[in-house]
């Protein structure tokens, strides 16, 4: 159903996405997206998908993702620029809208640079209960940038983790994970280097950004028994892993048209093994089969997860007045008449 005034688009801004939020709680809101992630993971087959559209330049990308279930059609417009870290500015930034398919109207527009950083983490959280050890305890963060707050908060909610073992190349950017996460209740580690952040890990979890080719992990770092999301900003040419990890591992992904392209996976021949996460929620294909197999989920992101996350926005907003209206779309008194609607706001 479209809402009342539809020529005027709901928009969440990112100040009332965070009052949002708040309302919510971040554990409980993290914890209902993963399920609306997970519930449209599930009715796969439902969806119209394609790889996101990418425009590369040395500095960075910008993508366009779209997706649609026949009913809503959503598309996010997000780049991923590391170069801006050194410009003041965010790696990332994203605004999404959801539409009604039946009219072709916008529904919801929204700020998607904070709601990306939640389904990122919500969707991590998915995986990692689907693949992880039952009794894993311990998460080993690598990078703590923009993300890294909301992973650690979404492992911890979603999956029971209660020690963090914190690692970035600036120390600066570890001491403020450190302090916003022990105030979330986590026991937090400071460490000095990647190898030293994985000691005594059940999880690892890689959020990088540099738009290279990099080993954050090597072969000898990764033993039996534990469970990778690589999760770090994908695009060809960029990746985390060293390829031997993936030799020894069984790898998930969501999308293998996609992740072949931008994932750790883009490192291997075509036709390398991988299951799609999907076929394993819905209990299809096995996960974890045994506590000394190594797991790996190639996170890149894919548009179901944006779609989950403005679904559940356009529904949470409801009733609340954490949205504005823009007047983004022409409303004639007569539809057949644009040309009479623009001659009124000149008549004033």
């Amino acid at each position: 159903m479209l809402l009342p005034d539809r020529a005027r688009v709901p928009f969440v801004s990112v100040e009332n996405m965070a009052r949002l939020v708040h309302s919510i709680g971040l554990p409980l809101a993290l914890e209902e997206l993963a399920a609306c992630i997970e519930a449209d993971f599930l009715r796969w087959d439902e969806f119209d998908k394609t790889p996101r559209l990418a425009s590369h330049s040395v500095d960075g990308v910008i993508e366009l993702m779209p997706i649609s279930d026949r009913r809503h059609y959503a598309f996010k417009y997000v780049n991923g620029h590391p170069v801006n870290q050194r410009r003041g500015l965010q790696t990332v930034v994203a605004f999404g809208v959801l539409s009604d398919v039946a009219s072709g109207y916008p529904l919801l527009m929204a700020e998607m640079t904070l709601l990306t950083a939640l389904r990122t983490a919500a969707m991590s959280a998915v995986a990692t209960r689907a693949l992880a050890r039952k009794d894993a305890r311990v998460l080993a963060l690598i990078g703590n940038g923009a993300q890294a707050e909301f992973q650690a908060i979404a492992l911890q909610t979603i999956c029971g983790i209660e020690r963090v073992r914190l690692y970035d190349i600036d120390p600066a950017a570890t001491r403020k994970a450190a302090g916003n996460l022990r105030a979330a209740g986590l026991s937090v580690t400071e460490c000095r280097t990647a190898h030293d952040a994985i000691e005594g890990a059940d999880i690892v979890t890689t959020c990088t950004a540099d738009k290279k080719y990099a080993t954050i992990l090597s072969d000898n770092m990764i033993g039996a028994g534990i469970h990778v999301n690589a999760i770090g900003g994908d695009c060809p040419g960029k990746t985390e892993l060293h390829r031997d990890i993936l030799l020894r591992s069984d790898v998930f992904v969501e999308f293998p048209e996609q992740t072949r392209i931008e994932g750790e996976i883009q490192q291997m021949p075509e036709d390398f093994p991988v299951t799609e996460l999907w076929r394993v929620l819905s209990g299809r294909r096995p996960g974890r089969v045994s506590d000394q197999q190594i797991t790996l989920f190639d996170g890149v992101g894919f548009a179901i997860e944006d779609f989950s996350a403005l679904r559940y926005v356009y529904d949470r907003m409801q009733g609340t007045d954490f949205f504005d209206r823009l007047d983004l779309l022409a409303d004639p008194d007569d539809p057949r008449d644009l040309y009479g609607m623009w001659r009124r706001f000149g008549t004033g």
